[in-house]
């Protein structure tokens, strides 16, 4: 049922669309450090709705070729210099956006619909360089009613890491169900995990608000300590020390 980490990876061909989550939600790095190993070019990253070391890893490395986020930041630790340097020299696409725009937009996708109306954008510096984004007349008011319609995110590939997964596959995402929308809305899901459980979730009622189901997973790797420096819930805090350490500067995260 699983993989290995380099066979997991290996299922992100250059350019793909990648959905990645916010530091706080359970991210990949393991992955991410194999994916630059690897080498990946061209990639148009979708922050849902924010990112932080993941991205600024992938840009460090020239994977990365469009940034869609509404910021990409190191949080308390501060910009995230390759990111910045990036937007700086212009070499990378940088689409701004809102964290209710992407939450929209991928939620547009979950539900099969090829766009979702969305208020709060009109009169903003954001709509105003999204020329993707369109302002109609809402159709079902008799006074000027301008609203925003955003296409729907339909990314190739959703990243994440879980605490475990069972032994058919699903994967606990707990509280974290942006995880969630991001499967629904991406062609394919790939997630690192803690452990493979020999159990079903799904035997034990009071988990299942928290599972996301085999069907929407694409494949499975183990991948021990996987969000490090990052954190996982319930499984082991963020590493602070690393963090501020990458922010002076580093361009490539060590190894546990």
């Amino acid at each position: 049922m699983t993989e290995s980490l380099q066979e997991l990876v290996a299922r992100i061909p250059d350019g793909a669309m990648l959905v990645v989550p916010p530091d706080y939600s359970g991210v990949a790095i393991a992955a991410t450090r194999a994916l630059v190993e690897r080498g990946v070019r061209d990639l148009h990253v979708v922050a849902s709705p924010s990112s932080g070391i993941q991205s600024d890893l992938l840009i460090a490395a020239g994977c990365v070729r469009t940034m869609e986020a509404a910021a990409v930041t190191l949080g308390e630790f501060g910009v995230a210099p390759a990111f910045n340097a990036a937007v700086r020299a212009g070499s990378i696409r940088m689409l701004d956006s809102t964290c209710p725009a992407l939450h929209a937009a991928l939620n547009a996708a979950e539900k099969g619909l090829p766009f979702i109306p969305l208020r709060g954008l009109i009169g903003s510096d954001v709509l105003r360089h999204r020329p993707d984004w369109k302002t109609i007349q809402n159709p079902f008011s008799d006074t000027p009613d301008p609203i925003v319609l955003l296409p729907a995110i339909r990314p190739d590939i959703a990243l994440f890491h879980a605490a475990a997964a069972d032994r058919e596959g699903n994967v606990w995402v707990g509280r974290r169900l942006e995880l969630s929308v991001m499967a629904h809305a991406a062609r394919q899901t790939l997630v690192t995990v803690e452990r493979v459980l020999d159990t079903c979730f799904f035997d034990r009622e009071e988990l299942v608000p928290g599972v996301l189901p085999s069907l929407y997973v694409t494949a499975i790797a183990v991948a021990e300590r996987g969000a490090w420096p990052l954190g996982i819930d319930e499984e082991y805090e963020p590493d602070a020390e690393a963090q501020a350490r990458y922010a002076r500067g580093a361009l490539f995260m060590e190894t546990v």
